[in-house]
């Protein structure tokens, strides 16, 4: 694995920004009250500068082309993810804040958020490398603290399970195996934004087989075990709407199951291993406290755009359970930086702590996971526009989270 795909991709939602060297600064140019345009359309993505200054630089992008797009601002290396605003909506326009140590990097955006992008050119940062200083850094270290260990319980949480999860499935238990399924995926979402940020670990863990298919990746992970647990009828369709659930695909034998179990338990030791070692903890503390808030809100944004419409756990209908554990994630990441927060913007976690609060009575209308949930397909689409409805409702003042922790 290469030690340069750090956590400072963690996060990339609406308004997300991100802290590149665990730093606050003055806002300076380039920053939030000038923020430099992105026009963004399926073949191109054009930034009206090349330059900015150290400190708070802001992006506004808006996107022209017919397809959702992404906007990356990356490293030098051109691997490392520094922040990323996602889900652009053709025709919408979407933020991304971040406080920029001077440097070379390249921002490229990404129609259709699959492939390797469009647009990519050179940006630079000058300037002087900017510090933080005082009490605030202490209540912030302390927080990336709190969040590591968070993360770390999760991953030792999810070994075990994951294990026994895979022995049902490699023996034939699929009864047992169907009743651990989205049990054992709480704790893999409630941090998957870690995983997110370290290359293609998480598509071997968790991609959807459409999503395989379409950067033509071999499809592992907890999704192709669903599908091996759900038999799909002869005339479902896969996520993709079109596609026949059949189609070049085939129960998985023995050795097949014997083999996709053993890479997710590999692939689950990996991040477990990653979690612990010097490398997380080096990137938390580059990344500082807009790690957790940008957490915050990329785990809601995963509720947003795969839970809600279903798509995620096609063959089980299980996405409730993974809904619910995008969402503790995200409040968890939220709460260990809320008193922070208020100290800058008490109307704004005022706000923040209703969203959660009205989208958590709504999710216990629908069980929970620990009594456990209707399958998705029950619910009528009302009761989905609610949820959606609710999601929105929470992801305008959670997006800007980010920048009231930065102030």
């Amino acid at each position: 694995m290469n030690p340069q795909r750090a956590l400072l991709a963690l996060g990339a939602a609406a308004g997300s920004a991100l802290l590149l060297a665990g730093c606050v600064a003055n806002t300076p140019d380039g920053a939030a009250g000038d923020a430099l345009a992105v026009s963004a359309d399926d073949t191109s993505c054009a930034v009206d500068t090349a330059t900015a200054t150290s400190g708070t630089v802001a992006f506004d992008v808006t996107n022209g082309g017919s397809q959702v797009t992404e906007f990356y601002l990356l490293a030098e290396d051109g691997l490392r993810i520094v922040g990323e605003v996602e889900n652009i909506a053709p025709g919408a326009s979407r933020s991304l804040t971040v406080v920029a140590q001077p440097g070379d990097y390249f921002t490229l955006c990404k129609p259709g958020m699959v492939g390797e992008g469009v647009g990519r050119a050179a940006f630079s940062v000058t300037g002087d490398a900017v510090a933080i200083s005082g009490e605030d850094a202490e209540v912030k270290e302390q927080s990336v603290a709190l969040y590591a260990a968070f993360v770390k319980d999760q991953v030792e949480q999810l070994v075990p399970a994951v294990d026994e999860f895979v022995a049902a499935y490699t023996d034939g238990d699929d009864d047992t195996a169907r009743e651990l399924f989205p049990l054992t995926r709480a704790f893999y979402e409630r941090i998957e934004p870690v995983a997110e940020s370290l290359g293609d670990l998480d598509p071997r863990i968790d991609y959807r087989e459409v999503d395989a298919v379409a950067e033509g990746l071999d499809w592992t992970g907890f999704h192709r075990i669903e599908k091996d647990l759900w038999v799909p009828a002869e005339d479902a369709l896969n996520a993709d709407g079109e596609t026949p659930a059949w189609q070049d695909w085939e129960p998985s034998d023995d050795a097949q199951r014997a083999a996709y179990g053993e890479q997710l338990v590999a692939d689950v030791a990996e991040l477990n291993d990653y979690v612990h070692s010097d490398d997380f903890t080096a990137a938390l503390a580059d990344g500082g406290i807009a790690t957790i808030s940008n957490g915050a809100i990329g785990l809601l944004d995963e509720v947003a755009t795969g839970k809600i419409s279903g798509e995620e756990d096609w063959w089980s209908g299980t996405d409730l359970y993974d809904f619910q554990a995008n969402v503790e994630g995200s409040k968890n990441a939220f709460e260990i930086v809320r008193d922070f927060a208020q100290t800058k913007d008490d109307d704004l976690v005022a706000a923040i702590d209703d969203g959660y609060a009205d989208l958590e009575t709504a999710l216990a209308q629908h069980g929970s996971i620990d009594s456990g949930f209707v399958s998705y397909g029950e619910l009528t689409d009302d009761e989905k526009r609610e949820l959606s409805d609710l999601i929105n409702a929470l992801a305008e003042p959670l997006s800007q989270l980010t920048v009231a922790v930065l102030e």
